[in-house]
């Protein structure tokens, strides 16, 4: 059994961790006073509600409720266990951690249904690696790759493999794992005949495996490798299918790997196919990303809008390359405020070609220095197939052009660009300025309409947004009589004297909870407070009542305030309590019990006029 991680171990790792630094490799954050602003990453939203206070190392998020420390991050947004997020942590901000807590994460829970189906997945791929690097038939398959100029580190480095020409070869290796037939079933790793036979779906193919954001193996691609004597009519690809853990609309390839390289650029390169990816990764480009085809997916580009606001088009030069960049460009145009920009590969090659055509230094000069604007691409984009010596086709060009133009926000970009068209077209600069202001009059929101769109509320990836309600005057006398105990020892020591009973269980739980975090370790760390509570929605409130707004110390009379609003409440709520009983007394004809309650209640009206 794994053991547990001591206490010491995990505020070691707390204390050398600035969450911001974490966080920021998953959202993209911006300063913004003392905090820092971003998009939340558990619902979606165009507009940053998602804090990261740096001096309290805690994060809140105003649209859905999700707070926490740094652990608590990776524990909501990669649904890890707390020692696997303590392991996250040291690994991300590269902290020594011994070897004897680094194994509480070598094996994949599989507790849980998509835990089994991940632990499928996972073993699939250490047999499918063992074949293509250690196993006679897997030769060809290894040779093929070396000869695209792969090495044997980079295949290891992406884990991939090859599955045999056998239908059952992976079934059969499964029959001796201890996975039941439905597990087997719903992992696409197997096709289900009419007869109930199952059979490997992947064979003879080149296998590169397909992970989520947090590095877990979902599914597969296979390349299919023709063998000397086949004639099967293949496709060249084959994609695991939709499961519970596969949606391609989904997944980013290689985003595990680049995420926190992308933080460091700050932007994103964007390639058609996972080859390129990994052939621009070996040549030291590696914050590549490619999506599961050529069609961008609006839930891939929110995943990729919250970790940088630059994105480099790298698709293929050729013609369906050059269409499948100008569609991305449109979609992003209308789902995205990320800045675009386009690397143009040359001779219709693709990426990987050219790299092995011309060598990486070739390549990463063509990445880093070889970008184009998006309305130098459009322009090149909008003459294809118009024939510019025809004066209809070339009025179709510039008025094209022109509305390009006009969506270019830079004046100095756009008086370059007006230069331009004005040498190649002998057209006089106001002509072209006028047609721009015309387009930019006709395509502007009326005054009746918001130029965006109406705020929806956000949608939670698991749950629904929490509708804040009203608080009660005594309820927020409680948030801010907590928010003083935190920071003050005085406040502390005269709750503990007054013995001073909170109104609402929530909150006397938080003090109770309180009180004994602090009598166990002396003095009061929010951070690992956060660890200390259990329950997920008294965090959430600890982490709100952080963020509340007060003035850095507070008076005398300010708490002698909040003590008298609470104690106010309390003595009404008796009150009430005991007329409830009075009546009770009345009605069953006990004198006696009714005429003690009646004397209370006259001593409690009488305490509660004194506290006003």
């Amino acid at each position: 059994m794994a053991q547990r991680i001591p206490q010491e171990t995990i505020e070691t790792i707390r204390n050398q961790t600035n969450i911001v630094e974490v966080i920021g490799q998953y959202v993209q954050l911006k300063k913004s006073g003392k905090n820092y602003l971003g998009l939340c990453p558990f619902h979606e939203e165009r507009t940053p509600s998602f804090s990261v206070a740096e001096d309290k190392q805690i994060f809140h998020c105003f649209g859905c409720g999700k707070g926490g420390n740094v652990f608590t991050f990776l524990q909501e947004l990669e649904g890890l266990s707390f020692p696997e997020a303590v392991i996250k942590v040291a690994d991300l901000e590269q902290i020594q951690l011994e070897d004897q807590w680094r194994q509480q994460t070598l094996t994949t829970p599989t507790d849980t249904a998509t835990g089994k189906l991940i632990a499928a997945h996972e073993k699939a791929v250490e047999v499918y690696h063992h074949m293509l690097l250690h196993t006679k038939v897997g030769e060809p398959a290894l040779n093929y790759l070396l000869e695209r100029g792969l090495t044997i580190e980079l295949i290891e480095e992406f884990n991939i493999g090859f599955s045999p020409n056998e239908r059952s070869f992976l079934q059969q290796v499964f029959q001796n794992e201890a996975y039941s037939e439905e597990v087997l079933k719903q992992s696409g790793l197997f096709v289900t005949h009419d007869d109930g036979r199952m059979s490997d779906r992947f064979y003879q193919r080149i296998m590169f495996p397909l992970r989520n954001g947090q590095g877990r193996t979902i599914g597969f691609s296979g390349r299919y490798l023709p063998g000397e004597h086949d004639t099967k009519d293949q496709p060249k690809y084959l994609n695991s299918p939709e499961t519970e853990l596969f949606n391609k609309r989904q997944v980013l390839f290689n985003l595990d790997k680049a995420r926190s390289e992308i933080r460091k650029s700050g932007e994103i390169i964007l390639f058609e196919g996972f080859m390129d990816v990994i052939a621009a990764w070996q040549a030291g480009v590696k914050t590549g990303l490619a999506s599961m085809g050529t069609s961008l997916t609006t839930q891939q580009i929110q995943q990729m809008e919250k970790l940088t606001k630059e994105l480099v088009f790298c698709y293929d030069g050729d013609r369906a390359g050059v269409e499948a960049t100008n569609r991305g460009i449109e979609l992003l145009r209308q789902n995205s405020r990320m800045q675009l920009s386009v690397v143009a590969i040359p001779e219709k090659l693709d990426p990987d070609e050219y790299l092995r055509k011309y060598g990486e230094e070739a390549f990463q000069e063509l990445v880093l220095h070889g970008r184009e604007t998006i309305f130098a691409f459009k322009s090149r984009y909008l003459k294809h197939e118009k024939n510019l010596e025809n004066e209809k086709d070339k009025i179709e060009y510039l008025e094209a052009v022109l509305s390009e133009l006009s969506k270019v926000v830079s004046p100095i970009e756009q008086d370059m660009y007006l230069t331009q068209l004005s040498a190649e077209f002998q057209l006089s600069r106001e002509t072209m300025q006028k047609q721009i202001r015309d387009l930019r009059r006709k395509n502007q929101p009326s005054k009746q309409e918001p130029s965006q769109p109406a705020a929806e509320a956000p949608v939670v990836k698991s749950g629904t947004v929490r509708q804040k309600r009203p608080l009660s005057q005594v309820e927020k006398a409680e948030q801010m009589l907590l928010y003083r105990a935190f920071k003050e020892l005085a406040v502390r020591n005269l709750l503990k004297e007054q013995g001073v009973q909170f109104i609402h269980d929530t909150y006397a739980e938080i003090y109770f909870l309180f009180d004994a975090y602090v009598s166990q370790n002396g003095e009061f760390k929010l951070a690992e407070f956060l660890d200390f509570l259990q329950d997920e929605n008294l965090r959430r409130i600890v982490v709100e009542i952080e963020y509340m707004r007060m003035a850095e110390e507070s008076t005398p009379r300010e708490i002698q305030d909040l003590l008298r609003v609470i104690s106010k409440s309390g003595l009404a709520e008796e009150i009430i309590t005991k007329k409830q009983m009075q009546q009770e007394a009345r009605r069953t004809g006990n004198k006696q019990l009714e005429l003690e309650l009646t004397i209370e209640i006259i001593n409690l009206t009488k305490q509660l006029k004194q506290a006003e």
